[in-house]
């Protein structure tokens, strides 16, 4: 019997994995005692992982903000000792414009339970909240229903 040819285009449905809808850092990389601790070793995970040099996203990020941002400022913001050199909330949208990186939003973000998410996924949460309201709904009428009943008898 011969074998049948081998269709490298079909998916193996048991290998798939679900992609990470929010894009965050490994804990462990950023786990520090203090938020300023743990925002510059976001920053220093974000330049170190990026497939820019340090020089390069200085350039962007001081084409971006339209003032200058220097490759020993990134350096000062990705060290922890130097505490007074904090990244504003500004140069962070600059550094994730660079970078397009996004990590550093959701570890604000999750300071007041929200989560950053690609705008790709934001029809999927309307129909979760659509799904939600639906269930409301249905509690609400099922509810009226068996008062109804009660009340005919």
């Amino acid at each position: 019997m011969a074998k049948r040819p081998v269709n490298d285009r079909q998916m193996d449905l048991l290998s798939w994995e679900r992609g990470e809808v929010i894009e965050r850092f490994d804990e462990r990389t950023v786990q520090a005692a203090t938020l300023r601790s743990r925002i510059a070793k976001g920053v220093a995970v974000t330049l170190n992982e990026s497939d820019k040099s340090r020089r390069e996203i200085a350039a962007l990020m001081t084409e971006w903000l339209g003032e200058k941002v220097t490759e020993n400022m990134l350096n000062a913001y990705a060290s922890e000792s130097r505490s007074e050199h904090s990244i504003s909330y500004l140069r962070v949208l600059a550094l994730v414009h660079a970078t397009e990186d996004p990590r550093l939003l959701q570890v604000g973000a999750e300071l007041i339970s929200h989560s950053i998410i690609n705008d790709r996924y934001l029809p999927w949460v309307e129909v979760g909240q659509l799904a939600d309201k639906k269930d409301e709904i249905d509690r609400a009428f099922d509810s009226s229903r068996r008062q109804a009943r009660k009340a005919m008898k």
